[in-house]
């Protein structure tokens, strides 16, 4: 049996490594991207720029098709859900080539709406007929308006009022299963909504037990929900064998979010013996099953070569359709920031690296704005609004921080008030008129964030008519100052030549300037046109990093975080399985941090004998992503043999990938060892030298180990010196009758007499020098005589010392 399913996986990869075939062909050079940049809201359809060259309109942030073009809602609009394992289904760009996914199946054809036929009533065995008319309204399907039991039922005839005829659309049964589903679903609704809306621990316990109940009784999404919760540690008990027990069964059910987990699981081999084949499967089938995470871990298995043949057009097919999503997702204010904690130099250095806020220093900064600190109220307004550095987002908090600091007169809280007027949130109503109040005030005293502000208003007609060149100029404005989104926007108009004359060397230019202040729709947009080759030469390795830095930018880059506080609570395990997930999805820092957990050896998960050649895999991964401390560590592992057989050859490979391509001095001081050496390589003292001095100039932290190292050398180097002189046939051949004469042992006598009388002369002279007395001490000054005494007082003056006194 086993064979037989083993035989089944097998044929399955090679077809679908056929299938990628389709997915190699590179784009056609004249393909127009859709380039993207940030909006303010919804747009009225009037109101819109004039269509793309392709027939779309390129919006900020999302793109707006004509009414034939249209996608579907439960396309564009399904959510990622929580930490982005509730992904939307496959959205396709129009204006893009779509280049095909492996295997893929043809998009199934809508079925016709079934008419069903009534049970009971007046009219058993008829058709109903949709709408029909009840009470004066009328129903497009059946209802349950009327009845006290809440079945469904319909008419047999348009006016029910007048015939009277009717019949149940459903049985009892059926009716009793209906309504014990709504029931849970609104059980289901009730548990997410307290876990996304609490920040205590103990009410995100008991919401996930109550999801643990909801999934007993056969609910998928609450399946889903705990099975994840399982397997990462949220908020319950760690247990991978039962997490995987649920994905085998939500699996057969056609969940792609089981899919994709199963296929973590075979890949990582966890609570499973690990297979990249079934894992690919499992990865396949839930990508096109529409789950972004798969399709994320799909791009960087092609872009990278891992367990399928590298190939850069599929990498960038999965990467771009991942990127469609993230990009349209991104708002105004840019979204939350992304952290990336390296755990090796968290625990080396602590708190240097993390880029979080102590909780004391955030503290310090509340009491100082409640002081009436403006910058302390601005910067607290800042970090509410877009979340990161340990602060959650809270558009309520940064809504009256802001409204602090701008009452104050402070020009950046006013923009970014407009901001918040102008994109809306749960707290803040859209308002285009008190977003349009805002961005004047800030622009008219100079700020580069109204500027830009307004430019949007005026592009897009927000409060004013549309006026291109106003826009542009506000744009220039901003873009001169160094703000981003005038950058962007100016971009966005030379692309589309919208008020200008289409420059796709000028939108390259501005993109460029965006994209170093690292905004997303930057990167995005870069991507497209290195992707198509508009306005630079086509580079599919170019778009494919710039797709992956959008991609990482996704809402399951808040997972990093989430690692992160599993790893300080001491709870190795957890962490350890939420990095491998983010590692199979490409994040270089993730496969960083894995490998250090299995390197210190803080995991339980694995066997002692898998922990270092786990370790080895994830180091080599993070290397080729170009992790400087990753090379070296492979170096290390070779030389010293961890998880593999030791080859000194190797570790001098890594080693000098590290020196050359990173300028590493760590790599550069180990190269000096091995050429001191000879290990792995030709012993030359004269090589290890120039690498330590080459280390010591590449840091000032090698400067004492280098000096310490070079002593050691140039010791090593004196005695190899004597060793190999013979001194004794060296003084026989010496003939010092011919080299100083004849006489030259009077001349040798001669100097000896005169040094030693030097030195018994100056030994006498120092036993003839006179020894000094101690100084007297003053002595004290004598009272002031009476003015009738002058005599006595001249009496009383001592005399002038003698010589020998002094």
């Amino acid at each position: 049996m086993k064979t037989t399913r083993t035989c089944q996986l097998l044929i399955v990869v090679i077809f679908l490594s056929m299938g990628t075939a389709a997915a190699d062909l590179p784009a056609e050079e004249n393909e127009v991207p859709d380039v993207k940049q940030n909006t303010e809201g919804e747009e009225e359809e009037e109101q819109v720029p004039p269509l793309g060259p392709l027939g779309e309109r390129v919006v900020a942030g999302q793109s707006v098709y004509s009414q034939e073009e249209t996608p579907a809602p439960e396309e564009a609009g399904q959510a990622q859900g929580e930490q982005g394992h509730e992904e939307p289904q496959e959205f396709v760009v129009v204006g893009e080539e779509k280049e095909d996914l492996p295997d893929q199946p043809p998009p199934p054809k809508p079925k016709p709406k079934e008419i069903p036929v009534v049970i009971g009533g007046t009219a058993a065995g008829e058709p109903c007929v949709f709408p029909f008319l009840f009470l004066g309204k009328e129903y497009a399907d059946c209802t349950t308006e009327g009845r006290r039991d809440g079945r469904l039922w319909c008419a047999t005839t348009y006016d029910y009022d007048r015939d009277k005829k009717w019949g149940f659309c459903e049985t009892e049964e059926q009716a009793e299963e209906r309504r014990q589903a709504e029931e849970m679903e609104e059980q289901y609704q009730s548990a997410v909504r307290m876990i996304n809306t609490t920040n205590r621990r103990s009410q995100k316990r008991e919401a996930y037990e109550r999801l643990l109940k909801i999934s007993g009784k056969g609910h998928t999404k609450a399946s889903e929900k705990v099975a994840y919760a399982m397997l990462f540690g949220d908020y319950m008990a760690q247990n991978v064998t039962k997490a995987k027990d649920l994905f085998e069964k939500l699996a057969l059910e056609g969940s792609p979010k089981a899919q994709m987990a199963l296929g973590f699981l075979y890949a990582a081999g966890l609570g499973v013996n690990s297979s990249q084949a079934k894992a690919l499967v499992y990865y396949t089938f839930g990508a096109l099953g529409g789950n972004l995470v798969a399709h994320m871990i799909l791009g960087y298995r092609y872009w990278g070569g891992v367990g399928v043949p590298q190939s850069c057009e599929s990498a960038l097919t999965h990467y771009r359709l991942v990127a469609n999503h993230v990009a349209n997702d991104v708002s105004l204010t840019g979204g939350s920031a992304v952290q990336r904690i390296r755990l090796l130099d968290e625990v080396e250095n602590p708190g240097s690296t993390s880029s979080m806020l102590e909780e004391d220093l955030i503290q310090y900064y509340q009491f100082l704005a409640e002081k009436g600190d403006i910058q302390a109220q601005v910067g607290l307004g800042q970090l509410h609004l877009n979340g990161g550095r340990g602060v959650e987002q809270n558009h309520q908090r940064a809504y009256e921080y802001f409204n602090q600091a701008a009452n104050a007169g402070n020009t950046h809280a006013m923009a970014f008030l407009g901001k918040m007027y102008s994109e809306g949130s749960e707290f803040v109503p859209q308002n285009n008129e008190t977003a349009l109040q805002y961005f004047k005030k800030a622009s008219e005293l100079g700020n580069p964030v109204g500027q830009s502000g307004l430019g949007m208003a005026y592009l897009y007609g927000r409060g004013v008519p549309v006026n291109y060149e106003l826009a542009l100029k506000y744009f220039q404005k901003a873009a001169e100052q160094g703000w981003v989104d005038g950058q962007l926007q100016l971009g966005f108009m030379y692309y589309n030549g919208i008020g200008v004359k289409r420059d796709y060397k000028q939108a390259l230019k501005y993109f460029n300037l965006a994209s170093q202040a690292g905004h997303i729709l930057a990167y995005y947009n870069l991507a497209q046109m290195h992707a198509t080759g508009t306005g630079v030469m086509r580079s599919c390795h170019t778009a494919v990093e710039l797709f992956k830095n959008v991609c990482e930018r996704g809402r399951w880059s808040e997972r990093l975080m989430t690692a992160y506080g599993s790893f300080k609570d001491g709870d190795m395990d957890a962490a350890l399985v939420q990095y491998l997930l983010l590692a199979e999805q490409g994040y270089e820092v993730a496969q960083s941090n894995v490998a250090f957990i299995l390197d210190q050896k803080g995991s339980r998960i694995f066997s002692e004998n898998e922990t270092y050649p786990r370790a080895l895999l994830h180091w080599t991964r993070a290397a080729a992503q170009g992790y400087t401390v990753a090379r070296i560590k492979l170096g290390d592992y070779h030389f010293y043999g961890y998880g593999t057989d030791v080859d000194y050859e190797t570790a001098v490979i890594h080693y000098r990938l590290a020196s050359e391509q990173q300028n590493s001095a760590q790599a550069m001081f180990n190269l000096g060892y091995m050429h001191e050496k000879g290990l792995g390589i030709k012993q030359d003292i004269h090589l290890a030298k120039r690498f330590y001095d080459m280390a010591a100039e590449a840091s000032p932290d090698a400067q004492v180990p280098v000096f310490l190292a070079l002593c050691k050398l140039g010791f090593i180097y004196a005695l190899q010196y004597l060793q190999d002189l013979n001194l004794k046939e060296a003084v026989s051949q010496v003939d010092l009758d011919q080299l100083l004469g004849p006489e030259w042992d009077l001349y040798l006598m001669t100097v000896i007499a005169l040094l030693l009388g030097t030195v018994i002369a100056y030994r006498q002279r120092q036993h003839q020098a006179p020894l000094r007395p101690p100084p007297v001490p003053p002595r004290p000054a004598a009272p002031a005589p009476p003015a009738d005494q002058p005599d006595q007082q001249q009496q009383q003056q001592p005399a002038p010392a003698m010589p020998e006194e002094q």
